[in-house]
């Protein structure tokens, strides 16, 4: 017997670019952290390691920018509206 699935929940709303930027900012410090600092010679890619999270971060941010003006926009109408709306027609 099959039974029927349970309505799947709308996508929760994120804002992805403050997550992303809080994400670089924190690479950021590190990286300050580690140059003020300073590192031994055996531990210098920690260093590269800052500095790839800083980079992904930046792509993460251009890649959320160019999705989000390339993406249709969101449907603001209620669900009541919907139904009002696939009744007129």
């Amino acid at each position: 017997m099959n039974e029927p699935r349970p309505l799947q929940p709308a996508p929760m709303r994120t804002n992805d670019t403050a997550t992303i930027l809080t994400g670089t900012g924190l690479w950021v410090v590190a990286l300050v952290v580690l140059l003020i600092v300073g590192t031994s010679p055996e531990h210098r890619w920690w260093i590269w390691t800052c500095v790839a999270g800083i980079g992904l971060g930046a792509f993460g941010c251009f890649y959320i920018w160019r999705r989000d003006r390339h993406s249709p926009a969101p449907d603001t109408r209620t669900s009541t509206d919907r139904e009002e709306a696939a009744q007129g027609s």
